[in-house]
């Protein structure tokens, strides 16, 4: 079970609206493998530090990719240098996998047959499995998915887990939509700036 993986899957499901951002879902993706890393005792975290436990070798071959990637040489990354390195484009290779393993599918939306293409995850194991965790509202899983808006707003500014670093991860996923947010706006706006100038306006 990797919470990266069932995160990704219901990002994937139909109807999950409005539509995750690919640079939103991969910070949170690269909180959710650095969760299951901590869980497995790959590494451990020391305030805002990711500090490599045990060399460990997932079953999920992308969470043994970032198993890794993890810094094992001091100075030790932040939890917020690894999200923004880890998740670099970690959305599409997820997608990427999942479709190889035979995980997701592609449909075509509407009634023609060259209307918009959609990804969505195979009804199987994998699927039902993401599905029961999110029913269950599992505390990571459901924390994870409502900072990138699916799901319910989780209450409190900075929910609580049983493990700090879990808690921390999550915060600092929280964070770093929120910094990407902020980029977009900024360039929204700079680029509307612009096109007035250009018109004359």
């Amino acid at each position: 079970m990797t919470t990266a993986k069932d995160l990704f899957i219901i990002a994937m499901e139909e109807g999950s609206e409005p539509a995750v951002g690919q640079g939103d879902l991969s910070l949170a993706l690269a909180g959710a493998e650095l969760i299951d890393l901590l869980e497995a005792g790959a590494v451990t975290v020391d305030g805002d530090v990711v500090v490599p436990g045990a060399p460990a070798v997932p079953d999920h071959r992308l969470l043994a990719r970032a198993a890794e990637a993890v810094t094992r040489q001091p100075p030790y990354e932040t939890i917020e240098d690894w999200l923004w390195r880890r998740g670099r484009d970690l959305a599409a290779g997820y997608q990427a996998a999942l479709e190889e393993d035979g995980e997701l599918t592609r449909k075509r939306g509407g009634r023609l047959p060259f209307g918009p293409e959609r990804v969505e995850p195979v009804d199987g194991p994998a699927r039902r499995r993401a599905a029961d965790r999110r029913a269950g509202r599992e505390p990571v899983l459901t924390a994870l998915a409502s900072v990138i808006g699916i799901g319910e707003e989780p209450s409190g500014d900075r929910p609580g887990f049983d493990e700090e670093g879990v808690t921390a991860v999550v915060a600092a996923v929280h964070d770093a939509v929120m910094e990407l947010e902020a980029v977009r706006q900024r360039r929204t706006i700079e680029n509307a700036a612009f096109a007035n100038l250009w018109r004359g306006v």
